[in-house]
């Protein structure tokens, strides 16, 4: 992501570290509400119409940002084909996750998800061409023996959660391939925008399809704005940790999202703390931070 290539502080400064905890401990906090706020509203909202809303204030945002910024001439259309494709895979990805956290536990979800990098490791050489090292196909291998001890096929009974779940990662991984493509000529505006104005005219095309879309009424509303203002305060939370400290520091404060939606999952909806949840997505954690590690000291050598 290219994070490391950025100034660093000195080794023994530990203040670049605090700060970059504090702004993980922000997006844990909100993807944590965007989980329980997700499976709250699609108690009234099916996924669709989450999407729908979500992009709806989204937009909104964007719009309201763009404006005050006077960086409307950076929405180009030069690249129209790859953002559609990205937005509807971005659009499949999160319906899927969605659907996820309102019919599995919230700690399988958050487990799952995080084998993401590992479809980006595996993908990387068809959509951007980048190589296929040893030493990443380690890292996917490894990875997918998480999977499995997570799912336990054949133990436990394969259900579409779990399968919804494995698919919003690769989803996901493929979301932020086309990202970093359209990053090669595009700014962030230009990317929020398309992602948001898409993603609106999708949950609208989805929602309506039956001639039936529900609106969200006073307990659904305030879950679909926290969706919305989570989602991006969870990303501009991840983008500040990555600018002040290396991959390989952030990676590993991001993982306590799983032991802290476990949690929440226990208190709030009475779900069970599953061992092997725990045992599988430190296999895929490892599987991560080796591949981090690997490449960021391939940079530092370089």
């Amino acid at each position: 992501m290219g994070v490391d290539s950025a100034p660093q502080a000195d080794p023994q400064d530990t203040a670049p570290v605090l700060r970059a905890a504090l702004w993980m401990i922000g997006a844990i906090c909100s993807f944590s509400a965007m989980a329980v706020a997700g499976r709250e509203a699609g108690l009234t909202l099916d996924t669709f119409e989450i999407m729908m809303y979500r992009s709806l204030v989204g937009l909104i945002i964007v719009v309201a940002v763009i404006t005050a910024m006077r960086r409307w001439s950076e929405i180009t259309t030069r690249n129209f084909g790859t953002q559609m494709l990205r937005n509807a895979v971005h659009f499949s990805g999160q319906n899927l996750w969605f659907y996820a956290v309102t019919v599995i536990p919230l700690a399988q979800v958050f487990a799952l998800e995080f084998t993401s990098p590992l479809w980006v490791v595996l993908l990387s050489p068809l959509i951007l061409g980048e190589r296929l090292t040893a030493v990443r196909l380690i890292s996917a291998l490894v990875g997918f023996a998480g999977i499995l001890i997570v799912a336990r096929p054949g133990a436990v009974p394969l259900s579409p959660g779990l399968l919804a779940a494995a698919g919003a990662a690769l989803f996901f991984a493929l979301t932020n391939l086309f990202t970093k493509r359209l990053t090669r000529t595009e700014t962030i505006a230009c990317i929020m925008f398309y992602l948001t104005a898409a993603q609106l005219v999708l949950g609208l095309v989805f929602s309506g399809y039956d001639g039936d879309i529900a609106l969200p009424d006073a307990a659904a509303a305030p879950w679909v704005i926290v969706i919305a203002l989570a989602g991006l305060v969870a990303h501009f939370c991840i983008t500040n940790a990555l600018a002040i400290a290396p991959a390989t520091v952030v990676v590993p404060i991001d993982f306590v999202r799983l032991p802290t939606i476990a949690v929440i999952g226990m208190l709030v909806y009475g779900e069970a703390l599953d061992l092997w949840v725990f045992v599988g997505a430190l296999v895929i954690f490892g599987a991560n931070y080796l591949n981090i590690w690997t490449e960021t000291h391939k940079k530092r050598r370089v």
